[in-house]
């Protein structure tokens, strides 16, 4: 079969609208928030475990460059997926499916999320 559509398979020139790449950001972060749960779980079972593994895993949050880095990035992870999740169930329910309510939900997500960041950095750091 010989199709005569154009085919495009250069990803550097396709251009998302914003609300496209929320719903993939949403998508990625819920795979970074799956990855994460084994830092969750360790800290978790670690800090259970007896005085010494509780003081072990506050040390480390409180002194550790990387593991301040990866708790900031979990926790901006989930602020941002907890947003779009939101934003989806509202799509979900019939309110804003048009587009300019999709690109307004989509802006409001980035805002809302950007200041989740901030505050998430502001709490680890």
């Amino acid at each position: 079969m010989n199709s005569k559509r154009p085919v495009n398979l250069d990803l550097s020139t396709i251009h998302f609208p914003l609300p496209a790449l929320t719903s993939i950001a949403h998508r990625i972060t819920g795979v970074i928030l799956f990855v994460g749960l084994i830092f969750g779980f360790w800290a978790l079972d670690a800090s259970l475990s007896s005085p010494e593994g509780f003081e072990s895993v506050r040390s480390a949050l409180a002194h550790n460059v990387l593991v301040k880095l990866i708790a900031w990035g979990l926790l901006s992870a989930l602020g941002f997926h907890f947003v779009a999740g939101i934003k989806h169930l509202l799509m979900d329910t019939g309110y804003g499916v048009d587009l300019e309510g999709g690109n307004r939900k989509a802006q409001i997500t980035v805002v809302i999320s950007a200041v989740l960041v901030v505050l998430a950095g502001v709490w680890v750091w």
